[in-house]
């Protein structure tokens, strides 16, 4: 049987591990044994151990929260590899795929780097990147953007993310969250969802709510997710979003923290908004198009491969327009049959291009088409 390593820098679950693992049991169903190399500790291990999935400790960082210096990284990463003798490294983010293309080049491991992000890269990080055998961009925007960078082309392929769509998918609303937030049944609430930073625009959220707060002052506001930089802008920007719920949003922008029912959270919803200021392919709308329910979004990244123009399936909006977010929230919430009616060409879109088997099938072809009889 062929073995696999997946390689994970961070010890949490955010999109790129939620994508990692909801292909683990179909790459397991087609034989191939796999294990991650991560931090020992943390959400991410207790996922795997959930799933029966061999966790290979890695540290990436010392006591005091500082990532190890990159030469060091790439000594101890050497040293396991040449352990555990892989038939394939996937690097699962755009740094451990820096971290570790040299890595596997000089070993002559076949390889791949999954690109999960838009952002700009230095000379030295594109080298490093090409050293891998194949490169993944999670959308044809992202491809475009590191291609463009210099990433080699001929390298780097497209494969969608999927999402589980028996977990995701529509469900009658149970008034459980407005329960838990005391809110009449009859309240709208409108949510963002996703790490709190200043990419995800959550402060457009905020602007685009203070706008609607007299013209619908039944609806409330809920920022799901968590920071997780500790630098001091991050921290300034998750402190201006709570210093907001003041005045017109008094008791109408709620903060929910990280949680592990997004898929129940969805389901209580009348509409998501994602206010993104760049987004490679936004893991939270995939699981709201598969949960049947309406999207507000930016127009960025890959959120148009999504939602394609030819299927009438969301609202896009211009990037850092607080006033066109309002107006499209406003529309969606005055016309329930309108919002029906994207959320169920949502829902057929998921199905369609975007379910978990389908991002399997993708992958297994690459891990195939690498691994060496």
């Amino acid at each position: 049987m062929p073995n696999a390593l997946l390689l994970c820098e961070y010890p949490t679950l955010s999109g790129g591990e939620h994508s990692m693992l909801a292909t683990l049991e179909g790459t397991r169903a087609a034989r191939i044994d796999l294990a991650v190399i991560a931090p020992p500790e943390g959400p991410l291990a207790d996922a795997l151990a959930a799933r029966s999935v061999e966790g290979v400790p890695f540290v990436f960082r010392d006591a005091g929260g500082n990532r190890l210096p990159q030469d060091r990284l790439r000594t101890e990463l050497t040293r396991l590899l040449q352990r555990r003798r892989p038939d394939l490294l996937h690097a699962n983010s755009l740094a451990m795929g820096r971290l570790s293309g040299p890595v596997a080049a000089d070993l002559g491991l076949p390889s791949i780097a999954h690109l999960r992000d838009i952002v700009g890269l230095s000379g030295r990080a594109v080298a490093d990147l090409n050293r891998h055998t194949r490169l993944l961009a999670v959308s044809q925007a992202t491809r475009a953007f590191h291609v463009a960078q210099g990433v080699a082309v001929e390298k780097t392929h497209v494969l969608h993310n999927g999402v589980d769509l028996d977990r995701f998918h529509p469900r009658p609303k149970s008034g459980e969250l407005h329960r838990e937030l005391g809110l009449a049944r009859e309240a709208d609430l409108v949510a963002a969802i996703g790490q709190i930073c200043l990419r995800k625009g959550q402060d457009v959220f905020v602007r685009a709510a203070a706008i609607l707060a007299k013209k619908r002052p039944n609806a409330h506001y809920l920022i799901v997710g968590e920071r997780w930089s500790d630098k001091p802008e991050s921290r300034r920007f998750e402190q201006a979003l709570r210093d907001a719920a003041t005045g017109n949003l008094a008791g109408h922008l709620h903060f929910l923290g990280y949680r592990r029912d997004v898929d129940q959270v969805l389901g209580e919803l009348s509409l998501l908004v994602h206010p993104a200021r760049q987004e490679p392919l936004g893991r939270v709308l995939l699981e709201a198009a598969a949960s049947g329910v309406a999207v507000a979004a930016t127009d960025v990244g890959g959120t148009r491969e999504i939602f394609t123009p030819d299927h009438e399936a969301a609202r896009l909006v211009p990037p850092d327009d607080p006033d066109a977010m309002a107006a499209a929230v406003l529309e969606l919430l005055d016309d329930e049959g309108f919002r029906a009616s994207l959320a169920a060409a949502a829902r057929r879109r998921a199905e369609v291009a975007f379910a978990a088997e389908r991002a399997t099938t993708g992958l297994l072809e690459h891990y195939r088409a690498l691994i060496r009889p």
